[in-house]
């Protein structure tokens, strides 16, 4: 079980597929770090090296913002709209889409489970 930033990866995938599971590393990075380390994409984790498995944890840690650190910076993002009371910070505030969707149909994601307001169901007429 190879650990990188923090992240076990798992042993049967593909190292290019594998590195996609650290939280700041897509498809086209993976592809990079493992270029910059001379490593082929194909080569399942559980077949590295140490020296591999240390030379892409070392590339990662040098050149890419990923896990905590970035989470931090994205958080801090959205601290900082919120703050100055941007209209992408309001839409955070409210959990609503923050980028132009529509939200009278679809939106579910973002606003959670559709709420039923009452008072729709007909009241039987009362004899007199």
């Amino acid at each position: 079980m190879a650990r990188i930033s923090g992240v076990t990866i798992p042993n049967e995938k593909q190292v290019q597929i594998a590195l996609t599971y650290v939280y700041g590393i897509g498809p086209k990075f993976a592809a990079d770090i493992l270029a910059k380390a001379k490593v082929d994409p194909t080569v399942r984790v559980k077949d590295l090296t140490e020296a591999e498995v240390g030379k892409i944890s070392e590339i990662i840690g040098n050149d890419y913002t990923v896990e905590g650190e970035l989470q931090r910076i994205v958080t801090g993002n959205i601290k900082r709209l919120k703050d100055i009371n941007a209209y992408r910070g309001l839409r955070h505030k409210q959990n609503l889409p923050s980028r132009g969707q529509r939200t009278k149909t679809n939106a579910r994601t973002r606003r959670g489970k559709k709420v039923t307001v009452g008072g729709t169901a007909k009241k039987v007429a009362a004899k007199t």
